[in-house]
């Protein structure tokens, strides 16, 4: 449904709005608003409420400081949970002052990308598989590590105590307009995954951000913490975001072919070589922190291979068994500490990349890879992720595609946002050294 401007005005007198948030993401994937009373709303609605953008990470400098939002009005929802006063949101797009949009804008840059999608007759559709865990908080209301439960993969109550939570966190987000496909406990004591149904890119990253909000929302009222941190605890499974796509071409699913041994098309043979092409240079985004490589090791069922196969499930790219209109790709690399419409800027251009020049991928792995010896690997020609950030970074600059989907904006800042991060922890003494090392020397 698309709304007008009359549509929201009349839905914000409906619903008794009293404040509006409206919402964007910086750089690196986190959350900001501006809120404004719901007197404020036609203003809003013209695209002239204005923020500093010099107080934001990775945005502009203090002399080019005055932006815009501009509300998506199609991404109008009440929050289910405030009290004391109705609250709705819009996630916006950011302008700069002479009215053109800011490229430092995640959202901006998903855009251009699925416009250029577009212009070759594709629509790209992405469903994301977000896991997360819920942690006690101590005494003085900050998050531990402490896990909520001692359940496993599929366990339910009374073992699995973060039941009610879960089933509260679905319940309000089919209250906001989400489609709940499913939702279990994890592997992991006090992790948990809710499956919500696939979407074009742009609102499947709206869709993110909204449910990060409403997981930890709602954790917080049973007095929890839930982190999506990829890697809270060393020894146990970390969390994914495993990320399903597909391509729609003339109304059909542009990776299907009935006629193929394996059920896929051309396009979906050509996507999948551009994703492996380009999955180095674009590992900074999809795992964007220090603890990300945390969880892409052995042993934990994180990809750390670059292989692809329609059998098993522990390459980095799987094809999962639906075919015909449900035919996908699913990459299992990301984490969901990325920021969404970066990532989905990244994956889409670098699929893209792929059936412009026709690549093809190497042949299926359908065995296991991780008993492979690294002279079995490097026999068969099998790659490895980056194993830290560090690597990663140098693997971005050295792929010029990622800067070009980027932007000079996005990329530089990224890159020394990064490079920042690594050097303070390199630099950082941790608790591991001094256990391992203050008594023995």
């Amino acid at each position: 449904m698309s709304y007008t401007k009359e549509d929201i005005l009349r839905k914000i007198k409906e619903d008794d709005i009293r404040f509006i948030r409206l919402q964007f993401v910086d750089i690196f994937g986190i959350q900001k608003n501006v809120a404004i009373m719901s007197s404020q709303a036609e203003r809003a609605l013209n695209n002239s409420c204005m923020f500093d953008g010099s107080s934001i990470e990775g945005f502009v400098r203090v002399e080019e400081s005055d932006m815009y939002l501009w509300p998506d009005l199609n991404s109008y929802v009440r929050f289910p949970w405030c009290t004391g006063g109705n609250v709705a949101r819009f996630i916006c797009d950011i302008y700069k002052s002479d009215r053109t949009p800011f490229e430092g804008d995640p959202r901006y840059v998903l855009k251009k990308v699925v416009k250029e999608a577009e212009s070759m007759g594709y629509t790209f559709n992405v469903g994301p598989e977000l896991e997360f865990f819920l942690f006690h908080k101590d005494e003085n209301g900050s998050p531990t590590t402490k896990t909520h439960d001692d359940a496993g993969y599929f366990d339910l109550g009374p073992v699995d105590l973060g039941e009610n939570a879960r089933r509260d966190i679905c319940l309000t987000l089919e209250d906001m307009g989400f489609e709940i496909e499913g939702s279990h406990h994890e592997v992991a004591r006090g992790q948990h995954e809710i499956d919500f149904k696939y979407a074009d890119a742009i609102t499947a990253a709206d869709n993110i951000m909204t449910f990060k909000l409403v997981v930890k929302t709602i954790a917080q009222k049973y007095g929890l913490h839930a982190t999506f941190m990829p890697k809270p605890i060393y020894g146990i499974a970390g969390s994914g975001m495993h990320t399903n796509m597909s391509l729609l071409k003339n109304g059909k699913n542009a990776f299907a072919d009935e006629n193929d041994k394996l059920g896929l098309s051309k396009d979906a043979y050509h996507f999948i070589a551009g994703i492996l092409k380009h999955i180095k240079g674009f590992t900074a985004i999809a795992n964007p922190i220090i603890n990300s490589y945390k969880r892409l090791v052995p042993g934990y069922e994180a990809p750390c291979y670059i292989t692809w196969s329609a059998q098993n499930r522990s390459t980095l790219i799987r094809i999962p068994s639906s075919r015909g209109e449900g035919t996908r790709i699913e990459l299992r690399s990301p984490d969901p500490s990325a920021n969404p419409y970066l990532l989905f800027a990244v994956l889409l251009a670098a699929g893209l990349d792929g059936i412009k020049k026709e690549l093809m991928p190497n042949e299926s792995n359908n065995g296991c890879i991780y008993d492979l010896s690294d002279d079995e690997l490097e026999n068969m020609g099998i790659d490895k992720l980056p194993e830290t950030l560090d690597r990663a970074v140098e693997c971005m600059i050295e792929d010029p595609l990622i800067r070009q989907t980027l932007g000079d904006h996005i990329f530089n800042k990224y890159v020394e946002a990064k490079k920042a991060e690594i050097y303070e922890y390199r630099t950082r003494v941790s608790s591991w050294e001094i256990d391992r090392y203050l008594s023995k020397y």
